[in-house]
């Protein structure tokens, strides 16, 4: 068998990128476009106000009100997860 031979003989798998399933996989998806859009809200602040102060807050409050929707999100998430895990066992 020759090196051209065996090279063909070999199969070659296709690298691609896949995210096995997992409820938080819509979580993710979120919150990298809320970074996305905390990075170009960061870019356009000093466009929006001159203020030091307003700039401050209007970045903290974007922040905050993230944060708080991720964490509402999770938690959803996990107890709708949860309950459904109670549910099978039930059955």
């Amino acid at each position: 068998m020759s090196s051209e031979e065996a090279r063909h003989s070999v199969t070659q798998r296709k690298r691609r990128f896949t995210v096995t399933a997992s409820p938080m996989n819509a979580i993710k998806l979120e919150l990298a476009l809320v970074c996305v859009v905390a990075v170009l809200l960061w870019f356009l602040q000093e466009r929006i106000t001159n203020d030091p102060v307003t700039q401050f807050l209007l970045l903290g409050g974007y922040g905050l009100a993230a944060m708080m929707w991720i964490v509402f999100r999770v938690r959803y998430v996990l107890s709708k997860t949860n309950s459904e895990r109670g549910n099978h066992g039930q059955e």
